[in-house]
């Protein structure tokens, strides 16, 4: 059985931050991912925005980390030459209970450091003439990048660092020892590892993946609940819209909003779908949904513009109807096992998050174990 000093399971965008921290710090790295490539979970199945940081309870690891990390990745895709753009996003109220809640949302975001401009019907309409509110909120900050430009730049600077990546490597459990956390690597050429450090990053899997550690108290794993994003496409004519449209947040999501690409490729969602095994599969029928929920602010949306895209799971730590949970990162002073990072519900703002959320693992891995 080889000794190795740190694996991080899962190289999406998160996982692949992780160890290039790591790796730039000296540590040896392994990245073990089950999937044929990179990236192929959430970190593809998204809206690939940069988010300023607004929405997030003060003093959360998703307040901290998203407004943290969105200074960080701004300024690593301008090093790295990695396409983003800085378009902004409003977010709008269709009538008069959700102008309403704009102030709330405004004075939320400030306490998180980001500052939203309110914007009257007429100038949001100013900026973008199709649209349909009775008052927005502009977040400048707000962007739209290359998400696998990022993680393929991540994965380049681990490796130049002597990090390792191992595809169709699946993690498929371990056992706490007293020198060590043994892992169990599945694939074409299965293998046991003992490792120093061990970062869970296994995003839906991490749950069940923590459960399959022996030795760890299940009391430290939590559950992790299902809810499907659904994404459609917009065919035809395209409107001019400047900046990210989204309407105001709705619960388990931010509702469906207008997004684009960098190529100004227009989509739109995601939806909550609660959903008990994971699918990849959009039904066309939810389309009906989606006309509706967009035509609040675009009344000019045409019937049979929607063309089903593609979906994304999110692994929420509170099931349908329960207040939404924060991130949850536990290391060795949580749960007493030296060398062990779980990441639990990394969901959005995770791309935006990865590397403020890489530099607080790296602290985490070597802290000392509870008392």
């Amino acid at each position: 059985m080889e000794t190795v000093d740190c694996v991080v399971i899962g190289a999406g965008a998160v996982g692949l931050a992780i160890a290039r921290a790591l790796a730039m710090r000296g540590r040896e790295v392994i990245v073990v991912e089950s999937a044929r490539g990179i990236g192929t979970g959430n970190s593809s199945r998204n809206s690939e925005v940069i988010h300023a940081g607004i929405y997030y309870p003060p003093g959360s690891l998703m307040a901290k980390f998203c407004v943290a990390g969105r200074q960080a990745l701004y300024a690593y895709c301008r090093s790295q030459g990695i396409a983003f753009e800085t378009c902004g996003k409003l977010i709008v109220a269709t009538n008069e209970a959700e102008a309403g809640s704009l102030g709330a949302i405004q004075k939320r975001a400030a306490l998180n450091g980001v500052e939203l401009t309110y914007l009257a019907s007429h100038e949001a309409r100013r900026l973008n003439p199709e649209l349909a509110c009775v008052g927005a909120l502009f977040s400048p900050l707000t962007g739209i990048l290359d998400s696998h430009g990022f993680m393929l730049a991540l994965q380049a600077e681990m490796e130049a660092h002597g990090g390792v990546l191992a595809l169709e490597s699946p993690a498929l459990g371990g056992r706490l020892r007293d020198e060590g956390i043994e892992l169990e690597i599945g694939g074409a050429d299965p293998m046991r590892l003992n490792c120093r450090s061990v970062v869970n990053s296994a995003g839906l899997g991490a749950s069940a993946l923590a459960r399959r550690l022996e030795g760890l108290d299940a009391a430290h794993v939590p559950e992790t609940y299902l809810a499907k994003g659904n994404y459609f496409s917009l065919s035809g004519q395209r409107p001019q819209f400047a900046q990210l449209i989204y309407p105001v947040p709705a619960p388990g999501g931010l509702g469906v909003h207008l997004t684009f690409d960098l190529a100004h490729q227009m989509r739109f969602g995601p939806d909550v779908e609660w959903i008990e095994q994971e699918s990849y599969t959009v039904d066309p029928d939810r389309a009906r949904g989606f006309y509706e929920a967009i035509r609040r602010y675009w009344p000019g949306l045409q019937d049979g513009a929607l063309q089903p895209a593609y979906c994304g799971v999110r692994p929420k730590l509170a099931p349908e109807g329960a207040p939404a949970q924060d991130f949850r990162i536990s290391g060795p002073r949580e749960h007493g096992v030296r060398g062990l990072v779980n990441l639990f519900g990394v969901e959005s703002p995770g791309l935006t998050a990865a590397l403020a959320i890489a530099d607080h693992v790296v602290r985490l891995i070597d802290e000392p174990q509870a008392a």
